[in-house]
This record gives structure tokens, sequence and C-alpha cells, in this order.
């Protein structure tokens, strides 16, 4: 009996999820410390975090997080990375503080852990892209995954990736 498409589509994007997930952890960080938080969201999270940018959307006029929230409001699979609020030693500044005992009195984020997030989302949103799966680097997600506390309290910054394979890509093709 032949497999429809369907099927064949979601253990495709769920395979990609989790290879994207091994190709952030893999990814290169700052003096080898990996400050990474990564994820897939299940599917109650996903209700929770389209309610919560309907909810900033609102709260911080953005209607961005609205438009967001209607393009992933149906995705099965969404990669979620975050970094910790956790300095990688370096006293160097990059961070506008003198060191980083200042900076950990703050709510500022260390610059290389930033670096690292940002190596991390390429090498995963590149896996994903070889694949031909449709996906966007969206910080709505992210922001929302860290109101609703599914990555931990000491996330400081994330960014998700919806993924989709449709005729259509619904994170570009939008109004």
């Amino acid at each position: 009996m032949p497999r429809k498409y369907g099927h064949i589509k979601d253990e495709a994007l769920k395979d990609v999820a989790e290879f994207m997930c091994v190709a952030a952890r893999t990814a290169p960080k700052t003096k080898g410390q990996d400050n990474l938080v990564i994820t897939i969201l299940s599917k109650s999270d996903r209700q929770k975090v389209v309610s919560r940018m309907e909810r900033i959307a609102e709260r911080d006029s953005r209607p961005g997080c609205r438009r967001d929230a209607g393009n992933i409001r149906d995705v099965d699979h969404i990669v979620v990375i975050g970094t910790k609020k956790k300095p990688a030693g370096l006293n160097c500044g990059f961070c506008g503080y003198p060191s980083c005992k200042a900076l950990g009195r703050t709510k500022g984020v260390c610059a290389y852990n930033s670096i690292d997030l940002g190596i991390a989302l390429g090498s995963a949103a590149s896996l994903a892209a070889r694949f031909h799966i449709d996906n966007r680097l969206m910080f709505s997600i992210g922001k929302a995954a860290i109101e609703c506390g599914i990555l931990g309290k000491d996330v400081v910054q994330a960014i998700g990736i919806p993924l989709s394979a449709t005729g259509k890509n619904p994170f570009f093709d939008r109004k």
C-alpha cells in the first residue's frame, strides 16, 4: 500500500527537527562552553507559545507577533534554541560592561553567548534548508517561549524556527 504524502511529510519534518537540534548542539561555542538550551516544542507548548505571542502583540504593540502567531498556528514542528545568562568569563568588555562580574549584576547578555546562539541557529536553519524544508528564524517565538518558562529560568535569549513542507512557504509568502 503506497504511503500518502501527509505521513511522509510528518516523518520527514520530525526527523529534520531532530537533526537541527543536533546541528545546533554541535556548532562551535566560545571556549567550548555550551550555554544553549535546545528543544522541539510539544503540541501543548506550541499552543501556549501561540497564545503568548498574541498577548505580546497586544501588550507591547507588536503586530508582527500576531502575524507570526497566525503563521505557526498549524505548524507541527518548531525548534527553539536559547542561551543562558552565563558570561563566558573573558572579561573582554564586548557586552558593554567592564567585566563579566559587572555584567552578571545586570539584565545584560554576554556578547559571546549571543554569537554562539547565532552560529547554532545558522547551523540548524541551514540543515533544514538542505532538506528543502521551509523555515524562518522568529524572535517572537523565542520571546514567547521564554515568557512561558518553557526553556527554564536561566534562558535570556531565544529564537524559534518553525518548519513547514507545503506547496507555499507560510513564513515568507505572507501579508
